[in-house]
């Protein structure tokens, strides 16, 4: 709420002038102005409600057990994209290789240097073959759920994500691939995190919002 209140200061001074018209109406155009200039990720942190802030502290087990016990994920736009993703990158990994893909794409969309949605993130890139940032998506393969139990398993984990679970596994990175392969732009980075059959990164100009 600090950020959002600079963010109010700095726009008000711009419109000094207009003030002196129709005060109310201007400081609220201006700061409706300002806050559009913040990612959407990033604004939903800083306006967290009380209830959201105490999810955070909700601890999450790592186990199929735990995650068995989770009500059936759901949700709108964002939750699909987010399911999908965990679908075909990680639904062979354990539990706490699931979220830990989950914390990735949810840092992307708070990071200002990626598309500031879930499915923004994810498609970023998609319709250039193997120029996507996640390859399932232009492969030119169809994206076609054949393991409903896996499935289901994945879209628990991007409800509790969406949900605001916390962010512990990765140490904020915004990168991330397979043992199987040793790509050349993991070299710039610095690697925070090795969680199953994934190597987790982070720039090394990582940003605040990370």
């Amino acid at each position: 709420m600090k950020f959002a209140a600079h963010l109010l200061t700095a726009t008000l001074l711009m419109a000094t002038p207009a003030l002196a018209q129709n005060p109310m109406t201007d400081a609220m155009d201006a700061e409706q102005k300002a806050m559009e200039t913040v990612p959407q990720g990033r604004l939903a942190a800083l306006l967290k409600t009380p209830e959201a802030v105490a999810s955070d502290a909700v601890k999450v087990s790592y186990t199929r057990d735990w995650l068995a016990a989770q009500p059936a994920g759901a949700g709108g736009d964002q939750f699909q994209c987010l399911a999908e993703a965990l679908y075909f990158e990680a639904r062979g990994e354990s539990v706490k290789g699931q979220f830990a893909v989950a914390e990735v794409i949810l840092n992307r969309a708070d990071s200002p240097d990626f598309p500031s949605s879930v499915c923004g993130v994810i498609n970023q890139g998609t319709g250039r073959k193997y120029a996507c940032q996640f390859t399932y998506t232009c492969d030119g393969r169809a994206e076609t759920i054949s393991e409903p139990r896996a499935y289901a398993r994945v879209a628990k984990v991007a409800s509790i994500m969406l949900a605001g679970a916390p962010r512990t596994l990765v140490d904020g990175a915004t990168y991330y691939h397979t043992t199987h392969v040793n790509p050349s732009w993991s070299r710039r980075l610095n690697k925070t995190a090795s969680i199953g059959v994934h190597q987790f990164y982070v720039s090394p100009t990582r940003t605040a919002s990370n």
